[in-house]
């Protein structure tokens, strides 16, 4: 909408307040919410959570095995049998696999933005920039730790679920098959799987640390804390992890 002001045969244009606006509004980045990086954080931050408590549950249950193969046996049973009578076996069980699926895909996809948003808007590398080793530290870490992790969760489906690649195969019982899958003989199998959970520990780590930063939560007193507790976290899962190759190796578990 414009105004005119006629003075004789001339006119003057005076723009109206909504021509103004209209003028210096910001062009809405494409993708809305997903498009933009606190959309792309949130993603983030999200997923890990569901991840984090998979890993939590996921690691109580290996503890099982510490009390034999009854218990850990019936452990895997009540996975394939969550929700019955209600829901037919194994249905809540894909659910829940269905979810883990996705929120990797889209941890993945948001930590993939955002490097690449990052890398964007600093086009030019400065001659005298000093590289932060806290910093380079980290990106390694989240970038080629993640990479083991993918390899290492494909071989831990084909070895422990599917029974693909594990002596027990697929007709071995849930306890037969971790007894073998981690076998003295299987050496390489659990460094594989050592690497790679202290490769999830320092991702964790750091991925929880980060989280406590976006947040605004870690300044002031919690700084040391809150880097303690992600540290903590960090520690036990990986700890809780590697005791039951370990103690199959030791011959604790047989």
């Amino acid at each position: 909408m414009t105004a005119t002001i006629e003075r004789g045969s001339a006119t003057a244009r005076v723009n109206s307040p909504a021509d103004a606006a209209a003028k210096t509004a910001k062009p809405r980045r494409p993708g809305g919410l997903l498009g933009s990086s606190n959309g792309k954080k949130a993603v983030m931050a999200v997923t890990g959570a569901i991840l984090v408590l998979f890993l939590i549950g996921h690691m109580a249950g290996n503890l099982k095995s510490f009390f034999g193969a009854e218990s850990f046996n019936a452990y895997a049973e009540f996975l394939r049998t969550m929700g019955e009578p209600i829901l037919p076996r194994r249905v809540l069980l894909t659910v829940v696999e269905v979810v883990l699926a996705a929120a990797v895909g889209l941890h993945m996809w948001s930590a993939i933005s955002l490097a690449r948003r990052a890398h964007k808007a600093r086009p030019v590398k400065y001659a005298a920039k000093r590289k932060s080793q806290a910093g380079g530290y980290a990106v390694h870490t989240m970038r080629y730790g993640g990479v083991i992790i993918v390899l290492f969760v494909i071989w831990h489906l084909l070895d422990l679920t599917f029974g693909a690649v594990n002596p027990a195969g697929w007709d071995g019982t849930p306890y037969e098959r971790l007894v073998q899958g981690f076998d003295p003989s299987r050496w390489w199998v659990t460094v594989f799987y050592v690497v790679a959970v202290i490769m999830v520990g320092l991702h964790l780590r750091h991925g929880l640390w980060s989280a406590f930063q976006t947040l605004g939560l870690a300044g002031g007193r919690s700084y040391r804390p809150l880097k303690g507790v992600a540290a903590a976290i960090s520690v036990v899962l990986v700890l809780g992890f590697l005791a039951v190759p370990v103690a199959v190796m030791a011959g604790a578990i047989k």
